[in-house]
């Protein structure tokens, strides 16, 4: 295995790489069931919209999005990630940056002036540890991501790495259901072991 290069947590480059992520601090809020269903796009844009209120600059927050299967569904690793297990069963959390000094009285706050969060929305705050991970940019519609998998699973096997944790998409440009997605460019990353 090669030795691991210590990556920004916002960038991939264009062909799949073995990095070292750092430690990082998110708002979040949970689901389950297939991604683009209304429920789905609400959920994006209360992260967003309570990431936005806990940034000073309110600039736009990169939205990024961990899947994973519940237990007892077929283990899968990272090319056959969306084609072993049926989607709609899969479970995810929607997450935005937020500063480390976040605290739980922040995040209150915030969630009371956004208006897209819905009562049984579980928003909490979630740090994701400095992790190796597998990673690569995908460009383009996301129906075309399997083949960037499929290149990103191989890339793995190579080095003898499998998937150790949620499946994790960085979603670099803004998007909602209306939005052409053929300039839009997503980070593929799996944490491995």
């Amino acid at each position: 295995m090669p030795a691991n290069r210590r990556t920004h947590h916002l960038h991939a480059a264009d062909e799949p790489e073995f990095a070292r992520t750092p430690a990082v601090h998110h708002v979040s809020i949970g689901g389950s069931g297939s991604p683009g269903t209304d429920e789905f796009y609400r959920k994006k844009a209360a992260v967003a919209e309570i990431a936005r209120a806990l940034d000073a600059g309110g600039s736009d927050p990169v939205v990024e999005i961990q899947y994973w299967y519940p237990a007892g569904s077929t283990p899968v690793e990272i090319a056959d990630f969306y084609s072993v297990n049926p989607v709609p069963s899969l479970r995810y959390r929607v997450l935005a940056l937020v500063p480390v000094s976040t605290t739980a009285d922040d995040l209150a706050t915030a969630r009371a002036h956004a208006a897209t969060t819905a009562e049984t929305d579980e928003v909490e705050l979630f740090s994701l540890p400095e992790q190796d991970v597998v990673q690569v940019m995908h460009h383009g519609p996301f129906a075309d991501e399997f083949g960037t998998l499929a290149r990103l699973g191989e890339f793995a096997r190579g080095l003898g790495l499998h998937r150790n944790g949620p499946h994790h998409e960085l979603h670099l440009d803004g998007f909602t259901r209306e939005t052409s997605q053929h300039a839009l460019r997503t980070i593929l990353r799996d944490p491995v072991a």
